[in-house]
């Protein structure tokens, strides 16, 4: 197994990053690609960073470890997009600390499983002081596949204010039909419903 591709940020006082991170892998799905990023972000006063996370299809196996950890008015936004098709396999372990007061923190995780693959999606958020968190997990599932969502959300502080959503369904049928009256196979109905909901 390859070395996992660790990243670290260390984000100044009031500066700005935005982060972008796509991938993106084409044939069957039955190769031998494997990919396990790990990724920790500290943030000084008033510091904020935007991560996008984008994997679509082609990845046999990963492992994503995300780590930030937020001080006095910082903020995190992480975007997190994922389809998996095939056997391929796809865990994500995020986790954001919320340590100085007036931090924020926001995960947004949008992701498909088709086939037969799995997925699953592990995000903490940690309110140490006077803090805002929120993590929203929406997720379709398809044929055969697994998709665990496991938000978790932990207040050490009672001023910090924390919410956690997680969403996992089928395409709705009317959405399809509805498409499909306006001339696209119900393939094409359902490849453009899919390129909505990870846009």
């Amino acid at each position: 197994m390859p070395p996992p591709a660790i990243h670290t940020f260390h984000v100044g006082r009031n500066s700005r990053v935005k982060y972008t991170e796509k991938h993106y892998g084409d044939g069957d799905g039955k190769g031998g690609r494997i990919m396990n990023p790990q990724t920790v972000v500290y943030l000084d006063e008033g510091a904020s960073i935007q991560m996008e996370t984008t994997q679509i299809r082609g990845i046999d196996s990963t492992k994503r470890d995300t780590k930030i950890i937020c001080g006095p008015g910082a903020e995190a936004v992480v975007t997190e997009r994922l389809l998996t098709h095939g056997d391929q396999v796809a865990e994500s372990d995020m986790e954001i600390v919320l340590d100085g007061e007036g931090a924020r923190g926001r995960v947004i995780s949008r992701s498909v499983a088709q086939d037969q693959s799995s997925q699953v999606f592990y995000p903490r958020m940690v309110g140490n002081a006077a803090c805002f968190g929120h993590v929203q997990c929406d997720s379709i599932i398809m044929g055969d596949a697994k998709i665990k969502s496991i938000p978790a959300i932990t207040a050490n502080c009672t001023e910090a204010q924390l919410i956690h959503e997680a969403a996992i369904g089928q395409i709705a049928g009317d959405q399809l039909l509805k498409l499909e009256t306006l001339g696209l196979t119900p393939e094409e109905a359902e490849e453009k419903i899919l390129e909505g909901f990870l846009a």
